[in-house]
């Protein structure tokens, strides 16, 4: 009943072959198809549309979570689409061309080319690209900066989580024992600036997600080792590509929800915090050891049926408890 006063989409669509951007609004993808098979004057047969970024196939989902004035792509069937990489090829062309010998002629015409392909994303500052910045806070000078908070706002929603947890505990004694594990993983959470650097490319190589210039790579669904779609993003690249980003997922392998916290809040209800390993759920909740970054498309989001190791949950004994049960063995000094 609700989607019947759905709000129309404004979105951009264009032909593969054709520079030409038509502005078309519609409530759904299939209205989408009629009318822009209409405008461009394609058979709507096999028709489909996809991201102009990156060639990712619009489903009826994804539609829905675009943003305004996404550019698309309207394809006829048979055809495909990669996304805009032309500009990327001819850069890498032209770095080859210059590290080899060429005339100071030919060396000048390489550099203007070069310089005059340089991919937005390459630029840093507000001033250097405002356009970027439509809608970013003010206190927000680079898009680096910009991008290590959007990070960090995604981890500290997963920190709220673990403390709403809270709530559902009926026990005192083991409510106690939760605020103080909670305490302590917003601490180390707190040390480790919010993981903030995984998106921000000014960060150190093993730390970032992304390369210096900005590209995310799709890292598959939790249950595959690599992306079967290769689906890529450079949010620091447009306004547009910068808000897309925002439908990519940090998603946690053991579920944070069904797995991770339960089991964090069993392993309180017989056990003090001293005793659980925090370290190990801190990894699983905040960390790229258990989250991975994933495409709306490749976001799986049924059961994952994955456990926690049981042979982690728990810490080994403790230095303190070792030097106790030494001491027991000893014998008393004579008097």
């Amino acid at each position: 009943m609700f989607g019947l006063f759905r709000k129309s989409k404004p979105v951009k669509i264009r032909s593969c072959s054709l520079n030409t951007k038509y502005g078309v609004a519609a409530k759904d993808l299939k209205e989408l198809m009629k009318k822009a098979c209409k405008t461009l004057q394609v058979p709507l047969v096999g028709a489909h549309v996809c991201l102009y970024s990156d060639g990712t196939k619009v489903t009826e989902e994804f539609f829905l979570t675009l943003p305004d004035h996404t550019e698309l792509v309207l394809l006829s069937k048979g055809q495909t689409w990669s996304g805009d990489r032309h500009a990327d090829g001819l850069i890498e062309a032209a770095k080859v061309l210059l590290s080899d010998e060429q005339s100071p002629k030919r060396r000048k015409i390489l550099t203007d080319l070069l310089q005059n392909l340089k991919d937005r994303s390459e630029l840093e500052s507000r001033e250097e690209d405002e356009e970027w910045f439509k809608g970013v806070d003010t206190r927000f000078k680079t898009k680096s900066a910009y991008m290590k908070f959007n990070c960090e706002s995604r981890i500290r929603g997963y920190m709220k989580e673990v403390d709403d947890a809270t709530k559902t505990i009926q026990k005192a004694k083991d409510r106690a024992e939760f605020l103080k594990a909670s305490t302590c993983l917003a601490e180390k959470l707190k040390e480790g600036k919010y993981n903030g650097c995984y998106f921000d490319r000014t960060g150190k190589e093993p730390d970032r997600l992304c390369t210096q210039e900005g590209w995310f790579t799709c890292q598959g669904s939790f249950d595959q080792d690599v992306c079967q779609s290769l689906h890529s993003i450079n949010p620091y690249g447009s306004r547009e590509s910068r808000i897309i980003f925002s439908t990519w997922n940090l998603d946690h392998r053991i579920e944070k929800k069904r797995t991770i916290i339960p089991s964090l809040l069993e392993a309180l209800q017989n056990h003090k915090t001293a005793d659980v390993n925090l370290t190990y759920f801190y990894h699983l909740l905040f960390t790229r050891e258990n989250l991975k970054l994933v495409h709306i498309v490749c976001h799986k989001k049924g059961a994952h049926n994955l456990l926690c190791d049981a042979k982690k949950i728990y810490r080994a004994a403790r230095n303190t408890d070792k030097r106790n049960l030494r001491a027991k063995g000893k014998k008393r000094p004579l008097t």
